[in-house]
């Protein structure tokens, strides 16, 4: 019990408690609790924050799903974001991270997702979490955002992730049967061009929500860092990439990159993704709070989820340099 209601008059409790009890648990306006007691209501807004400040009467949140409120409304704010998950602290592993941002990530789609919608995926491990864990959605069409990371197990590759969330939908899928990095323009332009590819590729335009995931330029880390050449890697190094979605490149300041790279792999353009209206971006570990600082800057995400070291690193760049506000 803290001193200064040690020292308090019971009379005085009782009233702050009283009080209280009328806002709190009943209900009442600060308005009908003043009449009542003969005071003001700006009297009442007074009792109410000493009866908070001296512990007589605590606030707590007892969320459903194991979200740091804190740290989430804090993110929200920094970046300006429609709305922000950040899961509670937990001492675990890189994978069991992963499986709680994908299973927090299925029942945020199973919520906003309806039939009206199109939905688009893009491929990574948090992706694939996430569509290990939906259990339920409404029937919608499915869009493949980017071609087939090479080196990947059947089992992951983001062909086979549309494939199973098709399957809890019943939705269409739209599918992209081709490597994500092709060798050169040339052929990817003619991959693009192929009847099932370029049906998938028109679907970008109809796309109402996307899930993508944030990485960083370092090795795996990335689904095209590890997939070009050194010489080419160490190119684009140098022009100051921190990030990337779905293959696309962004700087520190969240300015899409003009590489080479841009012209031979298959995957929505930045300028597709950014039309999306909702943009769900998943994100975990510290050493990739730096990259999702930048993909937030660019305004292309509407949504993020990600874990305490994540945020707590992107608070930090944040306050260092805050964001320009982007419309939600």
């Amino acid at each position: 019990m803290s001193a200064s209601r040690k020292s308090a008059r019971p009379a005085d409790t009782v009233l702050l408690a009283s009080v209280a009890r009328r806002f709190y648990v009943q209900g009442r306006s600060k308005l009908e609790i003043a009449g009542e007691f003969g005071v003001s209501r700006f009297k009442v807004a007074r009792m109410l924050d000493t009866a908070r400040e001296t512990g007589l009467v605590k606030v707590e949140f007892d969320l459903p799903v194991p979200v740091d409120l804190t740290l989430s409304d804090e993110l929200r704010s920094a970046y300006g974001l429609k709305c922000a998950l950040v899961l509670q602290r937990a001492h675990d592993g890189d994978q069991d991270t992963r499986r709680r941002i994908g299973a927090l990530a299925a029942d945020l789609l199973a919520e906003i997702v309806t039939t009206g919608d199109v939905l688009g995926l893009s491929w990574a491990r948090s992706v694939n979490a996430m569509t290990e864990a939906i259990r339920s959605l409404p029937r919608c069409p499915i869009v493949q955002l980017c071609g087939v990371q090479a080196g990947m197990d059947m089992r992951d590759r983001s062909v086979e992730t549309v494939s199973r969330v098709t399957a809890v939908s019943g939705g269409e899928a739209y599918p992209i049967f081709g490597p994500l990095v092709l060798p050169d323009s040339r052929t990817a332009e003619t991959l693009r061009r192929q009847p099932g590819i370029a049906e998938t590729f028109a679907q970008f335009r109809n796309l109402t929500k996307a899930v993508v995931s944030i990485g960083a330029w370092q090795p795996g880390e990335s689904t095209v860092h590890d997939a070009i050449s050194p010489t080419d890697r160490a190119a684009i190094g140098k022009r100051g990439v921190k990030a990337e979605v779905a293959a696309r490149l962004f700087d520190a300041d969240g300015n899409e990159l003009s590489t080479g790279l841009a012209h031979h792999v298959l995957a929505i353009s930045a300028a597709e993704l950014r039309r999306v209206p909702e943009v769900i971006a998943l994100s975990y570990g510290k050493p990739k709070g730096e990259a999702t600082d930048a993909v937030l800057r660019s305004g292309i995400v509407s949504t993020l989820i990600t874990d305490a070291d994540a945020a707590e690193r992107m608070l930090a760049l944040a306050a260092t340099r805050p964001p320009s506000p982007h419309p939600v």
